[in-house]
């Protein structure tokens, strides 16, 4: 599935909408971010069932501001519409891979819990509000094995 390009006017629809969103934050200046790139694209063809969304943060300010993304490439992940992974930093096929397995394994019951003793209600948690609240509404990803599927496979 080839990567959305994601605005200021799509980006909470986006989130919202769908079960596993990954987002690369990214600028056409930054050397990382062109090194990136084209393993982040590879992601979006092997994993056709996770949105694979990018921000060009020269085009949208705004939101990238909202977000407090000040380092590039940035990786964010959203599950269920709650932000659950943030990293900046370029990553080698093989640890973004990773995330994306442990962001399949989350336990969205435990981020609920946790969520809520942080007196954080999951309805207030939306994806533009908890991209704006920084690290303490992030979850990090399950404990438990690297690979999707059943042991064995």
């Amino acid at each position: 599935m080839p990567t959305v390009t994601l605005t200021e006017q799509n980006f909470h629809q986006v989130v919202s909408g769908n079960h596993i969103v990954l987002i690369d934050w990214w600028a056409g200046w930054c050397g990382p971010c062109r090194h990136f790139a084209p393993v982040y694209e590879a992601s979006s063809d092997q994993h056709p069932d996770i949105v694979h969304g990018k921000v060009d943060i020269e085009a949208e300010v705004a939101l990238t501001a909202m977000a407090q993304v000040d380092r590039f490439p940035t990786l964010m992940a959203f599950r269920e519409g709650l932000l659950v992974y943030n990293q900046a930093g370029f990553l080698p096929a093989a640890d973004l891979e990773e995330v994306v397995q442990q962001v399949r394994w989350l336990d969205m019951d435990q981020v609920r819990k946790e969520l809520a003793a942080q007196g954080v209600a999951p309805q207030q948690a939306e994806p533009v509000a908890a991209a704006t609240g920084g690290a303490a509404r992030m979850a990090g990803p399950a404990s438990g094995p690297v690979q999707y599927g059943w042991p064995g496979l």
